[in-house]
């Protein structure tokens, strides 16, 4: 996949790993970043000289196609979809009465907006010489955390709809690459520790260089460990990523 002269959507790219990248790859791309929040866009834009922004949340349907059709109209050299933005929340399966809304929301945002924004913008891609769709899942994809139990399924879904929507497309110009970071150290994961995640650029710089290598799983440093140890034990797997945070510092 080239790393220059592409037109690039990120969305969720006001903050954290999407900031990162929109940084990074604005160098030598022109970038379009989301965000839903109007004053936050404002702020990520004044430090991303030439970037455009847009406030959309594509996982209200109505933005969605708003912002497919301005896409196409305005970009339609559009060849780069990275589909940054997601949700999280601390949840006890436990805890009786609240597991579906959490579930409902969370799917919501994290898979199924994605592969319907996907689905609007394939015939734009399609059209493209060379052209890719970046999902951004989790290290959870591959063993989930107790702590983020819905939010772990999400991403586990869209793993599985990623690895399928790859070889689905696999005769067509678009490739299908998949972010996978452990903890970031990003506002976003601050009530789960992620003071003790990798930093946003890290993970940006690891996309950067699979576009350039054609690498479509991009497994952020610990999730290359998880995912080795859950092929040989996913029982394993599981129990690491549930351990007590001093346990797993040790």
């Amino acid at each position: 996949m080239k790393t220059s002269g592409n037109t690039i959507l990120i969305s969720g790219g006001t903050a954290g790993i999407g900031l990162e990248m929109a940084k990074l790859l604005s160098k030598d791309n022109k970038v379009i970043i989301t965000g839903r929040d109007e004053s936050r866009l404002r702020k990520a834009l004044a430090i991303l000289p030439g970037v455009t922004g847009i406030q959309s949340d594509i996982s209200d349907n109505n933005q969605a196609d708003e912002l497919a059709e301005r896409l196409k109209s305005e970009f339609p050299k559009l060849n780069i979809v990275i589909n940054n933005a997601g949700l999280a929340f601390l949840h006890d399966l436990s805890v009786p009465g609240t597991a579906y809304q959490f579930a409902k929301d969370i799917m919501v945002t994290n898979y199924l907006s994605i592969v319907r924004f996907n689905d609007l913008l394939l015939p734009l891609l399609t059209k493209q010489h060379e052209a890719a769709i970046v999902n951004v899942s989790s290290i959870v994809a591959f063993a989930g955390s107790t702590n983020l139990s819905t939010y772990s399924a999400s991403k586990a879904a869209l793993h599985s709809y990623t690895q399928l929507l790859r070889l689905s497309l696999k005769d067509t110009s678009v490739k299908v690459f998949e972010l996978m970071p452990p903890l970031v150290n990003t506002e976003f994961s601050k009530e789960i520790g992620g003071e003790r995640g990798i930093a946003p650029e890290t993970v940006a710089g690891h996309l950067l260089e699979a576009f350039a290598s054609d690498t479509y799983e991009i497994r952020s440093g610990d999730t290359e460990h998880v995912y080795r140890l859950y092929l040989s034990s996913p029982d394993k797997a599981l129990e690491l990523m549930n351990q007590p945070q001093e346990q797993a510092q040790a």
